[in-house]
């Protein structure tokens, strides 16, 4: 049965990456998904553009809307959800998945990588949140998700790059509060982070190229992202779920589909304790 048959996604930072794969995982389920972000020409060195990504939703069976964004604009995310639900009449899922990187210490952060990570992560998906919660509340089996970790104060996780965890957790801790504060209103809030790292242009422009081989596929972060959306939103809120963990639970046996290299150790994402794959 199609779940999601109908049903309208709002996606932050889609047009490459794990946005891109849960806007495709949405659309073969006939979901209407909104595809947002900046790119909207084709750039040198990443693939995809909004556009590009509504025709593969399109392809794959779904119904797709292109709008540019640049989720550090107030103005601008407010505009673009309002767009997409006159457009769909409606929202049903909102996916904070935008996100800014920079791995460095506290020294080698300059105060503009400090405002993007702060601006793209944490007041995002703030601020999107708060712009699609009164037309989520109108929904059936409303869903917000972010893609963010499980919080931890463990200094451990702070100290090699203090900056970026501060805005990661800061999405987190939208999710911790927001969802005791909609539960009444039946939404269910929720994170979601990946067990191993991903193989995105983040990873790949961040991290050591032995580590890309060693990552695992966007597309069990969609599957993981769809098995949330299948649960009833009043009863599944405020939790922060593993991608393996999600899948495992819905009976998914078969890991080595989603690796990027099957005979390379697999390499433990961010804010997660080691433990053997």
């Amino acid at each position: 049965m199609s779940v999601l048959q109908g049903k309208t996604v709002f996606i932050t930072g889609s047009s490459r990456g794990i946005g891109r794969a849960i806007a495709l995982r949405c659309a073969t389920d006939g979901a209407n998904v909104v595809i947002t972000g900046k790119t909207a020409e084709a750039h040198s060195k990443l693939p995809g553009t909004i556009h590009s990504v509504v025709a593969e939703v399109e392809k794959a069976g779904g119904n797709g809307l292109a709008i540019q964004l640049d989720v550090r604009d107030e103005s601008a995310l407010q505009a673009a959800v309002e767009q997409a639900a006159a457009h769909f009449g409606g929202l049903d899922m909102l996916v904070n998945n935008a996100s800014a990187i920079s791995l460095t210490n506290t020294l080698d952060t300059p105060v503009r990588r400090l405002d993007l990570m702060w601006d793209v992560n944490m007041r995002a998906t703030f601020l999107a949140s708060q712009a699609c919660i009164p037309y989520l509340k109108k929904s059936a089996n409303p869903h917000i998700l972010t893609l963010s970790p499980p919080l931890s104060y463990e200094a451990k996780w702070f100290s090699p790059h203090v900056a970026y965890t501060i805005s990661k957790f800061g999405m987190s801790m939208c999710t911790l509060g927001m969802a005791q504060e909609f539960s009444r209103d039946g939404i269910a809030i929720n994170c979601l982070w990946p067990r191993t790292t991903i193989a995105t242009s983040a990873i790949e422009f961040n991290f050591p190229k032995e580590i890309l081989s060693a990552s695992r596929k966007p597309e069990i972060v969609a599957d993981a992202a769809y098995e949330i959306f299948k649960r009833n939103s009043r009863e599944c809120t405020g939790n922060f779920f593993i991608d393996e963990e999600v899948l495992k639970v819905a009976g998914v046996t078969n890991f080595g589909q989603y690796a990027v290299s099957p005979n390379v150790t697999l390499f433990n994402d961010l804010f997660l304790e080691e433990r053997k794959l």
